[in-house]
């Protein structure tokens, strides 16, 4: 019988953050993963067998990997070359003015005056304001919420500081970002822009909270291109966990935790293969646990979540075409005309909208719009991945070609009004449905972000690492602090520091060099 201190169900990034957490404390860690490879949700997609990053395509946040990597004695410049851009991201309105594109830039000032340029210096003033609450946002919750174990609605306070409960209430939980962003902005095109953050979350600006306006800073603050693509950090998180001694099983399913007395005793394999451990982190979906996809023995871990708090899904087209037009950059999003109208059809009317907001990244281009082998984009075609919103209702709607096709040329009519030409091959475009991401994790009817970030209380019922079962838990965009990439990976070092907490002296660790010394926080 096979027997290790921890197992780590799930190699996204929560899941490689535990590992490299573990192992480098020298632990004997398997990471066990449903899927052929690492990365979760960060995966590829081959089209003309030309790898397309078809999940996260923005990094943020490097001090979190910077923190995690020194861990194991390296670094991400040993892994991966690494470009900060300067240009965020290029937006653009289906309306009927012609109104020129607008870049967001790391500098405040360079986006300053062209938000100016755009919709004049009163709007540029309030892009100014916007910018330093989103600052204060971020400074007030970093520490004491998103980088600590999760505190309950009394923790909070203290750790934030008696005596700056003034910052602690002006991160505004009880005011929605779009009300928010109301008193910087009175031209609706920048509310729109502002307020897509909150689909960073998979919620809504009319109902997320506007505490999520601390993603503007965060941007700000560095976005990060990586040579070869977004997939290569999957890549490089899983050759450090195993430096660090970390086993990895790829194609095996966890189908049930044992336990016994309450507390974690092994994980069964394929129904048939048994691995002894007193530990387990998963890293899958909180749903997954709760509706009893790892047996009857855990699934009261995680309370149950209804379908209507369900997060957004996505539904996507990986694509290899040619494009005309409007000059793309690396990341772009065109907004519907009735943004109000396509979050209630979303969350309310649980379709994807006629009049979509569309992403793309054009993963052949550097931030500004330049091809990343020359100067200029070639005419040929160039490797992206088109994204709209969509309800997570994976789980109970048959995504049928036919309706498939239809959100297709609403997608695509939408990118020609805009002024952009792509190529309308099917045969050069792969699409994943909500159906699709519901299979590839299964319980969330394919919802991409855990529970929409909805209401003042939300942050608060994502669950923490610890449950109340020994030696289970909780890692990934479902769990505390949140989703995306650098949020994930902090759920997974929470999870791991967590439970070296509470297993001081009762696994034994087992040192590189042989030795064998105590759990240590």
């Amino acid at each position: 019988m096979t027997k290790y201190d921890v197992v780590v169900t799930g190699a996204g990034m929560g899941g490689l953050s535990a590992a490299i957490t573990l192992g480098s404390a020298g632990y004997k860690v398997l990471v066990i993963d449903r899927l052929s490879k690492p990365g979760g949700k960060m995966r590829q997609v081959f089209v003309d067998n030309l790898p397309i990053d078809s999940g996260p395509t923005v990094f943020t946040m490097r001090w979190v990997f910077d923190s995690l990597l020194d861990r194991a004695n390296t670094s991400l410049e040993e892994h991966l070359t690494l470009k900060k851009a300067e240009v965020l991201a290029r937006h653009a309105w289906d309306d009927e003015e012609d109104n020129p594109p607008l870049d967001l830039y790391a500098d405040v000032a360079r986006t300053e005056e062209a938000i100016g340029d755009f919709a004049g210096a009163r709007e540029a003033k309030g892009y100014r304001s916007f910018c330093e609450e989103a600052c204060n946002i971020f400074k007030t919750l970093k520490e004491p919420f998103m980088a600590s174990q999760r505190p309950n609605l009394f923790q909070l306070p203290l750790r934030v500081g008696l005596t700056r409960l003034h910052n602690l209430f002006m991160t505004r939980p009880f005011d929605t970002m779009w009300n928010a962003l109301g008193q910087h902005f009175s031209d609706p095109r920048l509310r729109q822009l502002f307020g897509r953050y909150a689909t960073y979350c998979g919620s809504s600006p009319f109902e997320a909270a506007a505490t999520l306006m601390l993603v503007a800073h965060v941007e700000q603050d560095g976005v990060w291109m990586v040579k070869g693509g977004m997939y290569k950090l999957a890549c490089a998180m899983e050759d450090v966990a195993k430096s660090v001694g970390t086993d990895f099983s790829y194609d095996t399913s966890v189908t049930k935790m044992v336990c016994e007395n309450g507390a974690v005793q092994g994980v069964v394999l394929n129904e048939n293969e048994y691995i002894e451990t007193k530990a387990v982190i998963t890293n899958s979906d909180v749903a997954a646990v709760a509706t009893g996809l790892f047996g009857p023995e855990v699934q009261s871990a995680v309370p149950f979540m209804h379908k209507n708090e369900r997060s957004l899904s996505a539904m996507t087209w990986s694509a290899h075409v040619k494009s005309s037009g409007f000059p793309l950059a690396h990341h772009n999003v065109f907004f519907s005309r009735d943004y109000e109208g396509e979050f209630q059809t979303l969350f309310r009317g649980k379709s994807i909208p006629r009049d979509p907001t569309v992403y793309i990244c054009a993963q052949d281009r550097n931030d500004d719009g330049n091809s990343l082998e020359s100067s200029t984009v070639k005419d040929e075609p160039e490797r992206m991945l088109i994204l709209i919103n969509a309800p997570a209702n994976g789980d109970e709607n048959d995504y049928t070609q036919e309706k498939v096709e239809a959100n297709a040329q609403n997608t695509f009519s939408l990118l020609n009004r805009c002024g952009l030409e792509l190529d309308r091959d099917p045969e050069r475009r792969k699409v994943t449905t909500p159906s699709d991401f519901n299979h590839l994790f299964p319980a969330t009817g394919g919802a991409l972000y855990g529970r929409a970030s909805h209401g003042w209380s939300s942050s608060f019922k994502r669950p923490a690492a610890r449950t109340h079962i020994k030696g289970l838990y909780l890692a990934g965009g479902s769990a505390h602090p949140g989703p995306g990439i650098p949020m994930a990976t902090l759920s997974g070092r929470l999870a791991a520091e967590q439970l070296m907490s509470d297993m001081v002296g009762k696994i034994p660790v087992r040192r590189s060099h042989g030795s064998t010394l105590e759990a240590a926080q």
